[in-house]
């Protein structure tokens, strides 16, 4: 991907949604200066309650006419059992995800956020089985679909996987290398001790 004009990037959010995964993520993406837009998909309470109840305000809803979803170049899903879940069974994300994959934008999930690419039919599109991880918990779901590996983050393409909570830097610090090149993401590691 060309590191010039400013990458922008979604990262879904919904009730249940495992709210280290998701703060990281969208953290370490607007520290690399990539514009992170918070997308919810349940109009609630004007905030999503994460899965420890951490609640999170989006930046907009799914379903905003002001949200031009072409004109971003990566879409995140973060993990979280019933996060995950709403997500999944989202007709609007499923599309989404499959749109952002053919055009070969990055489409990035970590956790139970890759059975998100399971219901978007990713896999269906390609001749060969992609490799892909996720929490251990849900690896059975996908392992007849996909590669499963047991590694922190794979990539495979313009697909980026990754395992929890735990792996979150490592996979964020990824997007960063694949959106904006790897001088910025060590420029935004080393100051928060990861480098």
């Amino acid at each position: 991907m060309a590191h010039g004009a400013q990458k922008r990037a979604i990262v879904f959010i919904a009730n249940g949604t495992e709210e280290m995964e998701a703060v990281i993520t969208i953290d370490v993406l607007r520290r690399a200066g990539i514009q992170v837009l918070v997308l919810a998909v349940e109009i609630s309470a004007g905030h999503v309650v994460c899965s420890r109840g951490v609640k999170l305000v989006p930046d907009a809803y799914l379903g905003d006419d002001s949200v031009k979803i072409t004109t971003y170049d990566a879409v995140v899903i973060p993990g979280g059992t019933e996060g995950a879940a709403t997500l999944s069974e989202n007709p609007q994300v499923r599309s989404i995800l499959a749109d952002f994959y053919a055009q070969k934008k990055l489409v990035a999930a970590i956790c139970a956020g890759s059975l998100a690419i399971k219901a978007a039919g990713i896999q269906t599109k390609v001749s060969q089985p992609l490799r892909l991880t996720s929490h251990p918990s849900v690896k059975d779901q996908l392992e007849h679909d996909f590669l499963y590996k047991d590694e922190r983050v794979v990539v495979d393409g313009n697909l980026v996987t990754s395992r929890g909570p735990g792996t979150t830097f490592e996979f964020a610090l990824k997007l960063v290398s694949i959106l904006a090149g790897d001088d910025k993401r060590n420029e935004v590691a080393t100051p928060m001790m990861l480098a």
